[in-house]
């Protein structure tokens, strides 16, 4: 893990964090743990050919910002693995206090030697280390778990992530953004629902995938499996696809501001 503590270390009494420093550390890391060093091909990440076929470019689009509303922790953080492994690479979870289990996040096909905590307790070194690793080549993806974005902030993700070509994920507590604005290019709620096990095994992970707001996409929700042992994502035999109650949420933020 590498840490971007208010605290200085031991040695250094007095002196507040170097930041070029710990970027340069950040950044070595990253280049021992990049295999290949060339970006993974592909506009977009498959999720499953349900969902991909409701999303412009087939799946969820590389180099853009997307939120994650967590109304299930553990299976927020599972959807969120999922899509790491799928950018192909080094990727980061980047969090006050990261709580991000290597081994579990295994289970949805993100290997631990391409993952990188990043323990940020200030929001201002938070926010700084997502930047920098959206903005860095070498970088597959980066998740930051964080509350209270406003919209300037995530422009400039947005901005990092068109940048560099990584996928970037905002990690959040469900209903703090759902009535705000955005600059993600989209908004998902995912809850849990019961595995597919019986009473002395949980069996696969189930899901409940709800998209609130994307850019020329409808709301939509998804009751989705996870099949651990062929890698897939898959709609649960027993769901179907929701169509929303509204739609207001799949609007531009330009369009709402008109429709007032």
């Amino acid at each position: 893990m590498i840490s971007l503590s208010d605290s200085p270390p031991a040695s250094l009494p007095g002196h507040a964090l170097d930041r070029p420093a710990v970027l340069a550390a950040l950044r070595a890391r990253i280049a021992r743990l990049d295999r290949s060093g060339a970006r993974p091909e592909g506009d977009s990440l498959p999720l499953c050919d349900a969902i991909d076929q409701r999303l412009p470019g087939g799946g969820l689009a590389r180099a853009a910002v997307h939120e994650v509303l967590a109304a299930d922790p553990g299976a927020a953080a599972g959807f969120c693995g999922l899509l790491l492994a799928r950018a192909r690479g080094t990727v980061l979870w980047i969090a006050a206090e990261p709580d991000a289990w290597p081994p579990g996040l295994a289970r949805f096909g993100l290997s631990p030697a391409d993952l990188v905590l990043v323990q940020a307790p200030r929001r201002q070194d938070a926010l700084w280390a997502m930047e920098e690793s959206l903005r860095c080549p070498g970088i597959a993806g980066a998740l930051l778990a964080a509350d209270g974005l406003d919209l300037t902030t995530a422009r400039r993700l947005q901005l990092a992530a068109e940048a560099g070509g990584a996928i970037g994920l905002l990690l959040r507590p469900d209903g703090e953004a759902e009535a705000g604005a955005t600059a993600a290019l989209t908004r998902w709620r995912v809850g849990a629902l019961a595995g597919t096990g019986g009473a002395h095994d949980l069996g696969d992970p189930r899901w409940s995938l709800e998209l609130l707001r994307g850019r020329g996409v409808r709301p939509q929700r998804w009751d989705v499996v996870w099949r651990p042992a062929a890698e897939r994502l898959d709609l649960d035999d027993a769901g179907s696809e929701v169509e929303p109650e509204t739609e207001v949420e799949a609007m531009p933020v330009q369009a709402r501001r008109r429709a007032r």
